[in-house]
């Protein structure tokens, strides 16, 4: 994420590997125009496909109590389960936003589990710090 009170991106960039039959037959689509190029394709199958198990993933959402977009965590909000002698167990289900500003200190004092489904942004020492609470 660049500076600070920058907006977090809403896509995350990912890599997968496909046969080379599967992949002439995206090319193949795209140069016939029935897609504007190889990112449209898996796009448009992306989103077929959860569309079709649209029901499911919105009962699994429900029954595991998932917060859902985007969930930013602040230093203030995070200093304030502190003073409460509270823990955090984080279930998101996009992307989670622990704030730039937060010590590593602090979010091992505040955070006791972690279920990123999606995206997890922080500080590489933070997200170092609660890899043995992630789930």
């Amino acid at each position: 994420m660049s500076g600070a009170g920058s907006k977090p991106p809403e896509t995350e960039k990912i890599t997968t590997n496909l046969g080379l039959v599967d992949l002439g037959q995206i090319d193949l689509l795209v140069r016939e125009g029935f897609y504007s190029n190889r990112t449209d394709f898996i796009r448009t199958a992306i989103r077929g496909q959860l569309d079709r198990h649209g029901d499911a993933v919105k009962q699994l959402v429900s029954r595991r109590k998932l917060e859902l977009g985007l969930r930013t965590y602040s230093r203030q909000e995070l200093e304030a389960v502190r003073d409460a002698g509270e823990r955090l167990d984080i279930q998101v289900l996009g992307l989670a936003v622990i704030a730039p500003d937060v010590s590593v200190d602090l979010a091992r004092a505040t955070i006791g589990s972690l279920q990123i489904l999606g995206a997890l942004h922080a500080s590489d020492e933070v997200k170092k710090a609660l890899e043995d609470r992630m789930r």
